[in-house]
């Protein structure tokens, strides 16, 4: 009997050992900004460092001129700004599934992937403003009913944006908070409170 036993233990941590080498390894195999093989939409390769529109990949942000976060192919120079930040689920800085760009979700609902805004400028009356908002993937238990999502409580995330997202907070210069997901606005499905 204890042969048996010592026998099923030994399988069961050669099996673990093999297990995790196979994560590991296929963590190596995934493409990074550093090894050159990633490019962006026009087939140019991505850099580590900002690039001349504002994104810095390796860092999942962009800071720049609002109208350069599109990629133009003339290049803004002056205007209102834009940073934004997100995590590894919204855009990640690697290629994983060997298609020379870097990953992203698909879907994006339940994915956990957030992204801010941070918006600064000029309005259309010449006044200064700050703008910022949080907008997150949905969770794959949330519900749509009329522009807004709900968590599987009926509670309001928040407004939907492009489809899989909800808005879980927007602050405006001069008037505060202008919306807070009752949910919480926290970044990534998890925050979401019951």
């Amino acid at each position: 009997m204890k042969k048996i036993f010592s026998i099923i233990a030994f399988i069961a941590i050669v099996v673990i050992m093999l297990s995790a080498g196979l994560s590991a390894k296929e963590k190596l195999d995934c493409a990074t900004i550093q090894s050159g093989t990633i490019v962006d939409s026009a087939g140019n390769p991505i850099t580590v460092g900002f690039d001349e529109y504002g994104y810095n990949y390796q860092a999942h942000m962009f800071n720049g001129f609002y109208d350069n976060y599109s990629r133009p192919l003339e290049l803004v120079d002056s205007g209102n700004r834009l940073q934004m930040k997100w995590n590894d689920a919204w855009l990640s800085n690697k290629d994983c599934d060997g298609d020379g760009k870097l990953d992203r979700p698909s879907p994006y609902i339940g994915s956990d992937a957030w992204l801010t805004n941070h918006e600064e400028g000029v309005d259309e009356n010449g006044d200064h403003y700050t703008y910022f908002v949080k907008i997150i993937a949905v969770p794959t238990t949330a519900t749509q009913n009329d522009g807004v999502w709900y968590n599987e409580e009926g509670i309001e995330i928040g407004p939907v944006i492009w489809g899989s997202f909800a808005i879980v907070q927007e602050v405006m210069s001069g008037e505060g908070a202008i919306y807070c997901s009752p949910t919480g606005p926290g970044l990534g499905a998890g925050h979401i409170n019951p």
